[in-house]
């Protein structure tokens, strides 16, 4: 089968699609039609993600494709369309197995393209939202980064989670454009967020802040927030890890909240079926619209993770495997 795979760890250029033999295992035997790929893909062609495989590795934790066979204890069966969870190599590859219970039905309404841009950012900003961030209806959630893939996720998400206000903070007016066909109700650049915000909100500031970039947008973010406002720390894109001055916690009785998507699934055991079960309502009734991934061929996998990299991203990222 073909596949791509990490051949030597400096970076995307390390990565070759290449014919290696099928995996096997006792799983859910799935014939990939498309692969998301994600910012730990990027971190894993340095060797700098918190899981170090050795090289030649494929690349790839979420996928979308038919079920070749399952196990009885599997509730997905052969023929069925399915989006599954690698966790966290593997599925950039025509063939891929799965545990069974990371391995859901997909929605007939939802393609396979879409469908492997689903898991990583939808199930992580639906528990980020939900679980972390207590979002209540008629707040206010400001999202960074909001042209990349956990950004549109956001603001697909927000609003009908019952946010009533969706702030995207961009770094140019082509990721304005993206972010406002992706659900954000206002746009505001990256350069002087803050006044914007403060602005925007008639002085009060906004109740959730989402923040996959980190960086020196941190202080500025936490004097964003309302009273009792929520700071969801997602992930680093920005390279530098800010710290927190915790008197400013005090002032205003806001929180900085720690988003673990993947550490708290594998200490929940039915948190992934519970985030699927509520994702999958939302998809099946058209509530939540489908992600409108940016789509390389397999070939290009290289420039589908070297973007993500260089925050050059336009929304989520995924690899057609096969048509």
């Amino acid at each position: 089968m073909r596949a791509a795979r990490v051949t030597r760890l400096d970076g995307p250029d390390g990565i070759e699609v290449a014919e290696v033999d099928e995996p096997t295992g006792d799983g859910v035997i799935v014939e990939v039609h498309a692969a998301g790929a994600a910012f730990p893909d990027a971190l894993l062609t340095h060797g700098l993600y918190q899981y170090r495989p050795d090289p030649p590795f494929v690349l790839g934790a979420e996928i979308a494709g038919v079920v070749r066979s399952a196990p009885d204890n599997a509730t997905v069966r052969p023929g069925d369309r399915v989006v599954g969870l690698t966790m966290l190599t593997g599925g950039m590859a025509e063939v891929a197995v799965l545990a069974p219970d990371r391995a859901f039905k997909l929605p007939d309404n939802v393609s396979f393209e879409a469908g492997a841009g689903l898991l990583f950012n939808d199930l992580t900003m639906y528990f980020a939202l939900t679980v972390r961030g207590r979002l209540e209806a008629g707040e206010t959630v400001l999202v960074h980064g909001a042209a990349g893939g956990i950004g549109t996720s956001t603001l697909r998400l927000a609003s009908v989670l019952g946010a009533s206000r969706v702030i995207a903070v961009v770094s140019t007016q082509e990721k304005a454009d993206i972010a406002t066909a992706a659900g954000a109700t206002d746009v505001v650049l990256a350069d002087g967020f803050k006044d914007a915000v403060k602005e925007l909100t008639d002085g009060r500031g906004v109740d959730v802040v989402v923040d996959p970039v980190g960086g020196d947008r941190f202080t500025d973010s936490l004097r964003s927030l309302a009273p009792a406002g929520r700071l969801l720390v997602i992930g680093f894109t920005g390279g530098e890890i800010p710290t927190v001055k915790v008197n400013r916690l005090l002032l205003n009785n806001i929180d900085v909240v720690g988003v673990g998507w993947g550490a708290w699934a594998g200490k929940h055991p039915n948190a992934l079926h519970e985030q699927w079960a509520g994702l999958e309502r939302l998809l099946t009734s058209g509530k939540l619209s489908p992600p409108e991934p940016v789509v390389y061929p397999l070939e290009e996998a290289a420039a589908a993770v070297a973007s993500l990299e260089n925050r050059t991203a336009k929304g989520k990222v995924v690899l057609r495997i096969r048509d």
